[in-house]
């Protein structure tokens, strides 16, 4: 039982959530997925600690770089089983959608640049346009 409320805790924050499905295309570190997030890299890792402990994400350290995955063979029955609904549940919300992209945006641009600059890659017009886009909405 006490898994069974780690991993509802764990996904019980949109952030979480949406750093979570960020993950379904591979590992990220912590300063991608601030980026993607905007949030504080503290936050950031803070979240990802409920998420580790819940056994939804492993994490590897390379360097002063922490990189997060998805849960994978080794992790609980359970865990896998709350990794697969929540991607297929979200699949078409149109939020996760546009998040997707955005993080395939931030996949594009080298990891130095990202963590050393702490520049955010997804400028607020490109982002502005493609959630217009997927939206539909006209401006």
């Amino acid at each position: 039982m006490i898994q069974t409320i780690s991993i509802f805790n764990a996904l019980a924050d949109e952030n979480r959530l949406r750093m979570l499905l960020a993950l379904r295309d591979g590992e990220l570190c912590v300063c991608q997925l601030a980026d993607f997030s905007g949030l504080a890299q503290s936050t950031v890792s803070k979240h990802m600690t409920i998420l580790k402990q819940a056994g939804l994400v492993e994490a590897r350290k390379s360097g002063r770089w922490v990189h997060y995955r998805l849960g994978g063979s080794d992790a609980s029955v359970m865990a896998r089983e709350a990794i697969a609904w929540v991607l297929k549940s979200l699949a078409s919300d149109p939020r996760v959608i546009a998040d997707r992209i955005q993080v395939e945006r931030i996949r594009r641009v080298h990891l130095e640049e990202v963590c050393l600059n702490g520049d955010r890659v997804v400028l607020e017009e490109e982002n502005s346009a493609q959630a217009a886009q997927i939206f539909d909405v006209k401006k």
